[in-house]
């Protein structure tokens, strides 16, 4: 659905973004990450025909870029980084002109309009002028106009930016229903975005992509993974000083609280059942034990700035 080879752009002797490849897929939700900075905008400026690449090709449903921006257009939605709209419009008025700007008129365009506001969750304010309402609610008719034409591909700038915890619950599980027969590409700096409804991630550092894999084989690349938070009852020092020493655990921190140890595990060595036993052999009680996944804001760290806690360190738990 949404192809790029050696995608480029700069501006004057500035490279925004350099030699961007990938493809997505129907039922891919793409998150596309990156610092701020890190040419995530320009792309999707590029992938959606609003912005000449200066080499290097996109095709979005098998249109390039180039050669057929309208084209490009007519397959996709896009809610742009702000979500602009004239602000003198009501929402109402606003998604009627663009409903006539898609080609619909009458019956059909209220009915695309009235779905549209529905699942954006914007009824409310369809009379009152968008310079009027919060960012939000902004936000929330930008994505109701990305959505009226019911397009394949949907491509969205910070989709959930400026709403309060509840809206982004309603916008992540909007995505996540349409995910099955549409190619969903966001843009986010929120990692709990990623875990919660992406199901492929790229980052993007200095106009390249550094990685392209799945939430679960960014979050196995931090050093948290397989790691070990263990609360105990008994002798916390005797713990740290048996733990220090097995063979599978790499360090053993102190956390905030007094009763509480956290265990990096070495690479490929799962430590859960091994802290379990160790503990149990030499009578100290464990009132609990989790095991970390690993967290995408180390990893997002160390890719893009390459600033991850090394070995032997002391890493904030």
């Amino acid at each position: 659905m949404i192809e790029l080879d050696g995608l480029t752009k700069r501006f004057g002797e500035h490279t925004a973004v350099d030699q961007v490849s990938f493809s997505v897929g129907k039922g891919e939700v793409l998150g596309f990450l990156g610092p701020n900075g890190a040419g995530k905008s320009t792309t999707m400026r590029m992938i959606t025909g609003f912005l000449t690449p200066t080499s290097g090709t996109a095709r979005v449903g098998g249109i390039d870029v180039v050669r057929d921006p309208v084209g490009v257009k007519e397959q996709l939605g896009y809610l742009p980084e702000g979500a602009p709209a004239y602000p003198d419009m009501t929402a109402g008025g606003f998604l009627k002109f663009i409903a006539s700007v898609r080609g619909f008129s009458g019956e059909e365009a209220m009915r695309r309009i009235g779905l549209a506001a529905e699942k954006a969750n914007i009824t409310e304010v369809m009379l009152q002028p968008i310079g009027t309402l919060s960012k939000g609610f902004k936000r929330r008719v930008g994505l109701a106009q990305a959505l009226l034409h019911d397009p394949e591909i949907l491509i969205m700038d910070e989709p959930t930016d400026g709403l309060d915890p509840n809206q982004k619950h309603e916008v992540r599980r909007l995505i996540s229903e349409m995910s099955g027969d549409k190619a969903i590409v966001i843009s986010t700096h929120i990692l709990e975005e990623v875990e919660a409804i992406c199901s492929r991630a790229i980052v993007i550092a200095r106009g390249q992509v550094v990685a392209d894999e799945t939430p679960a084989e960014l979050e196995a690349r931090s050093r948290r993974h397989n790691g070990v938070r263990v609360r105990l009852s008994g002798d916390v020092e005797t713990a740290e000083r048996l733990l220090s020493s097995d063979n599978c655990v790499d360090l053993v921190t102190r956390t905030e609280q007094a009763d509480v140890l956290f265990c990096f595990a070495k690479p490929g060595k799962p430590i859960a059942a091994r802290i379990a036993d160790l503990m149990r052999d030499n009578n100290i009680a464990v009132q609990e034990l989790e095991v970390e996944r690993g967290r995408l804001d180390d990893v997002f760290r160390d890719i893009t700035k390459g600033t991850q806690e090394m070995t032997g360190e002391t890493p904030h738990v």
